[in-house]
């Protein structure tokens, strides 16, 4: 299987179309949001996946975004500010990641197999023992072009490669 992460969106309804674009192509039937969705309308770009997301700092409108996520249906659903989530026995740790330090900690506990996280806007993964961090990037326009990128997860190899959203 292959999921599809990611993060920091702003508002940016192109970014995510094209991130949507992206995703189709690679065969995506789920997508993690790493937060920062801003506005709930932007949820509409990622219809037809099943879409896991955690709040970011700038998720304010949270009624709105539950609403958004539940009509996306699929088994879509907004967790709050942390999610665990397992796919093809593949765990995942997903939160904005406001604290490297946090996100750090959770990966060196090697408790999961990926520890995914946004808010920085920089493109990472890196390994800790067992544990792949990762960062999928950033979608506005301020963000340096190589980090404006979406994350691809491939379980069967859980490897992790990195689109760009400019192409």
């Amino acid at each position: 299987m292959n999921i599809g992460i990611i993060a920091d969106t702003h508002d940016n309804v192109e970014a995510a179309e094209r991130a949507a674009e992206i995703f189709t192509e690679a065969g995506v039937e789920i997508v993690i949001h790493c937060g920062d969705f801003v506005a709930p309308p932007l949820l509409s770009t990622l219809e037809g996946f099943e879409v896991h997301g955690v709040l970011g700092n700038n998720d304010g409108e949270i009624s709105g975004l539950e609403a958004a996520f539940d009509a996306l249906g699929n088994e879509s659903e907004l967790h709050g500010r942390f999610a665990t989530l397992e796919f093809d026995g593949l765990s995942f740790a997903v939160l904005h990641g406001e604290s490297k330090s946090e996100v750090d900690a959770l990966a060196a506990a090697e408790t999961y197999d990926f520890v995914c996280y946004g808010h920085h806007h920089e493109r990472e993964v890196t390994e800790t023992g067992r544990t792949t961090i990762v960062n999928p990037g950033g979608h506005f326009p301020t963000i340096p072009p190589e980090h404006r990128t979406v994350a691809l997860v491939d379980t069967l190899e859980a490897s992790v490669r990195f689109r760009s959203v400019l192409e």
